[in-house]
C-alpha cells in the first residue's frame, strides 16, 4: 500500500518543521507571508505553501 504525503499540515505540524513558537507561526499567518485556510475550527496550511515560504526567505537571504 502507497502511503500518500499530507497536501496541509496543521499547525503544531508547522511548528516542528520551521522550529518556530505557535505565535510566530499565526503572526506569519496574520501577516499573509504563510498562506492557510480554515476548515471548520481549524487553520490548515497547504504543504505548498509552506514551500513557498521557504523559497521566499531563502531568496530573501541571498540578497
Amino acid at each position: 500500500m502507497t502511503t500518500i504525503p499530507p497536501l496541509v499540515l496543521e499547525v503544531p505540524e508547522v511548528m516542528t518543521a520551521l522550529r518556530m513558537s505557535r505565535s510566530k507561526v499565526y503572526d506569519l499567518i496574520r501577516t499573509k507571508k504563510l498562506e492557510s485556510f480554515t476548515e471548520g475550527r481549524l487553520r490548515r496550511i497547504p504543504v505548498t505553501a509552506l514551500h513557498d515560504y521557504l523559497r521566499t526567505k531563502k531568496e530573501e537571504n541571498a540578497q
